[in-house]
């Protein structure tokens, strides 16, 4: 029986969304599929592998704690945790106190929703979170809940009466009613004038950008609402699951928008493959939370940190953050010269450093989301792997050690595709 019958016969459908490929092995920017055919890889798995795949120093640092043998420790210490913990840090520019390292990106927002209600009832305030319609914060309950999305919360049964969804500032909005960011904020606040900022509200959270359209916000909008937590002393968390480690050309993209933030969410590129994710917070985050209190079985072990060493290392010796904000700037000089190509159906390119977003009409002429799964699947037939989002977009986040010629021959190979789609599908 061929693999892909296998996991569809014993598998979890909810896995079975992606393209229809077998990897087999994975180097640099591309990935080999079981007939050996070789493929540009424009994902990085899903924004994992931003040092490049099969990255020797990585490989190198896991193979030495499995040579020890020092597989798993629990929550006991070992010295592999101690040096991922600093480095962690000073990679943030000691911006952060402290660390909690977990398996999974869902994990981590839940630990963010908890620490955030933790401090509301440490400081007398009722559990309010606010965070914004159509962002994306993970598949869990809590994490569901803080998510924008509201069919995907459909089976939990109930909406969580604490949680409110303001509206997120696409840029469509602020130009048809003529706002910034920050006067589109302050309005936004009228929705709940009727909660008392300063009593009621423990903590607010923002994807660095709404997810499945690398979409960013105006400066000002985030800058006002760092303004409006710090004075209502909310504890501001910012998800970073697909943005952090380099990949929209600083290390993490709050850096874009010029705030601090008390919490900030990481996964995916941290472990460059490995499973680890980790909340990095303010001290006052963590003020009343007692030994034993937040712990995981996975958390911080051996050969996960030794995964975000060798990481934190390749980015810092390849210049990667660097690479990232100049081949970011022609990776998007390029994706917007084809969107000057095809005005009547690009809509607009989303996106920073090398995370990008091709975002297509959706309207009576153009179904948006069936050319970009046309697209999508096209484009695998030419060796070029992007990452299908289900809606009228396709995302495109590569390695961070991708060259400008491989750039510019993905981004012609996603020309000619689109031009086909257009074509085959009589738009």
């Amino acid at each position: 029986m061929k693999l892909n019958k296998i996991l569809k016969k014993y598998e979890n459908p909810g896995m079975h969304n992606q393209l229809g490929v077998i990897w087999k092995k994975a180097k640099g920017a591309f990935i080999y599929d079981n007939r050996n055919k070789k493929y540009l890889d424009f994902t990085s798995t899903i924004f994992v592998a931003n040092i490049g795949h099969g990255n020797k120093k990585l490989i190198k640092k896991i193979s030495e704690v499995l040579d020890i043998p020092l597989l798993h420790t629990y929550n006991y210490q070992h010295k592999y945790r101690v040096e991922y913990i600093k480095k962690l840090i000073k990679f943030t520019n000691y911006n952060f106190d402290k660390v909690y390292l977990l398996s999974g990106g869902s994990e981590t927002t839940e630990a963010a929703l908890k620490l955030m209600r933790i401090f509301g009832k440490e400081n007398k305030r009722k559990p309010i979170i606010i965070s914004l319609k159509g962002n994306w914060h993970g598949r869990t309950m809590g994490s569901e809940h803080m998510a924008g999305n509201e069919s995907g919360k459909d089976w939990i049964g109930y909406r969580d009466k604490y949680i409110y969804h303001l509206d997120f500032p696409y840029s469509e909005n602020l130009k048809k009613n003529r706002l910034s960011g920050k006067q589109f904020f302050l309005d936004s606040l009228k929705k709940i004038k009727h909660l008392n900022f300063k009593k009621d509200i423990s903590g607010l959270i923002l994807e660095a950008f709404q997810g499945w359209g690398a979409i960013m916000y105006p400066k000002d909008y985030v800058k006002e609402v760092s303004k409006f937590c710090k004075k209502n002393n909310i504890l501001f968390t910012i998800d970073e699951m697909q943005s952090g480690f380099g990949r929209t050309g600083k290390k993490f993209c709050y850096e874009h928008y010029e705030v601090n933030p008390d919490i900030i969410c990481c996964g995916k590129g941290m472990g460059s493959g490995f499973p680890i994710s980790g909340l990095l917070a303010k001290n006052k985050a963590f003020k009343n939370i007692l030994p034993g209190s937040m712990s995981s079985t996975h958390s911080g072990n051996p050969m996960a940190c030794a995964a975000g060493i060798a990481t934190i290392d390749e980015i810092n010796r390849l210049k990667l953050v660097k690479k990232s904000f100049q081949n970011g700037k022609y990776f998007h000089e390029l994706l917007n010269k084809l969107m000057e190509e095809y005005p009547e159906f690009i809509k607009e390119i989303n996106g920073k450093g090398l995370i990008a977003a091709i975002i297509f009409y959706k309207n009576k002429k153009i179904d948006g989301v069936k050319l970009a799964n046309y697209m999508s699947e096209h484009l695998l037939k030419q060796n070029l792997i992007v990452v299908k989002t289900g809606r009228e977009s396709i995302k495109l986040g590569p390695p961070l050690i991708i060259t400008r010629s491989q750039i510019k021959n993905g981004v012609n190979q996603i020309r000619k595709s689109l031009d086909i789609s257009i074509k085959k599908n009589k738009f």
